[in-house]
């Protein structure tokens, strides 16, 4: 299975990581990291920590236990390692030069992809670093889904083909 890093930057709704990392569980997905003012419980004081477990644990229902995840502050440090480890950098994010999702694709490397802050989406100047984007087709009047919805069909759509291999070799060993 090709190794899947979601990278979570400026997410402002505890519920929507929490969502995200049990999308991230359900999934496969090898890595998240957390960058920007993301919130999570590994800052904070104790009081503070224990309530943001508690909103990210009531959508994520014990997913941000089982999945590995860290914390690198500055989202361009987190895509230079990730570069670094040979991942193509993907943004989910609406652009000219953005892939149809829809459409057939065959999205095969090991990739990194990154989830922006819901309402501004990823900055400019780093969709400019990205080695491709994708973008969800809208049919109704808004331009957009909230970040967690749109990160779990992104997700299964650069999953799909691992899961259905490895769902085939589940259900022969039955």
């Amino acid at each position: 299975m090709k190794t899947l890093v979601v990278i979570l930057d400026n997410i402002r709704s505890t519920y929507n990581v929490g969502a995200i990392f049990r999308t991230c569980e359900g999934l496969g997905v090898n890595e998240v990291i957390i960058t920007g003012y993301t919130p999570f419980y590994d800052k904070g004081l104790p009081h503070e920590q224990a309530k943001l477990r508690k909103q990210i644990h009531k959508t994520a229902l014990g997913a941000e236990d089982i999945v590995p995840w860290r914390r690198i502050n500055n989202l361009e440090d987190a895509i230079a390692e990730c570069r670094a480890n040979n991942l193509t950098i993907t943004a989910l994010e609406q652009g000219d030069d953005s892939l149809n999702l829809a459409e057939p694709q065959t999205l095969t490397e090991d990739t990194a992809l990154i989830l922006g802050e819901e309402v501004h989406g990823i900055q400019p100047e780093i969709l400019q670093t990205c080695d491709r984007l994708l973008e969800i087709p809208m049919c109704g009047q808004k331009e957009s889904f909230n970040v967690s919805v749109a990160g779990a069909i992104a997700i299964w759509e650069l999953r799909k083909n691992d899961l259905n291999e490895t769902t085939s070799r589940l259900r022969r060993q039955r």
